[in-house]
């Protein structure tokens, strides 16, 4: 009886052994520091964009069914607004899966910035996201200067101050 438990036990572990090995290789981890990993992703217009190069970039990853992300909405838009003409990009990328809904958000919001729809989270699950809103903060050079994870007041003095840095191609100013 031991004996068809012991056979039955390595016949399992060799199976799950199997399984683990024949798993495809995670991506790797998106983090400060490194190069920001391009993209392309449609807009709503249905054409593919990549990500802007030599800008100060924001890359969001949000959802409209998601309640910090509409409540962090208004002031990434004044922050854009503020800093647009300095060379601040933004791109918004949306998980949801209705694209009707994202376009009705993204108007009744007027949303200024790059929206791009990531509909079947291939991005994101790239990044590693999975708590929305993420974020981001990608210097000039496309060096990821920092990850924010959930609502941002984006209007902040700390958040503006270390904007204003990396426009002018400078350090972060404080920890974010």
């Amino acid at each position: 009886m031991l004996r068809r438990w012991l056979v039955v036990g390595g016949l399992v572990l060799m199976v799950a052994g199997a399984a683990w090995f024949g798993l495809p290789e995670s991506h790797k981890k998106i983090v400060v520091g490194n190069q920001i990993v391009d993209f392309s992703l449609p807009d709503l217009q249905g054409n593919m964009q990549s990500l802007p190069k030599g800008h100060v970039m924001l890359v969001n990853f949000w959802a409209t069914w998601c309640p910090p992300c509409r409540k962090e909405m208004p002031s990434m838009i004044q922050l854009y607004q503020q800093y647009e003409s300095q060379g601040l990009k933004i791109i918004a990328v949306s998980v949801d899966r209705d694209s009707k809904q994202l376009q009705d958000f993204v108007h009744e919001y007027q949303v200024p910035f790059d929206v791009r729809h990531d509909v079947d989270s291939a991005i994101s699950t790239q990044y590693g996201v999975f708590r929305y809103p993420e974020t981001f903060l990608v210097d000039k050079h496309g060096v990821i200067q920092a990850h924010l994870i959930g609502g941002v007041e984006w209007m902040s003095p700390n958040i503006r101050e270390n904007i204003e840095a990396l426009l002018a191609d400078q350090a972060l100013t404080t920890a974010l």
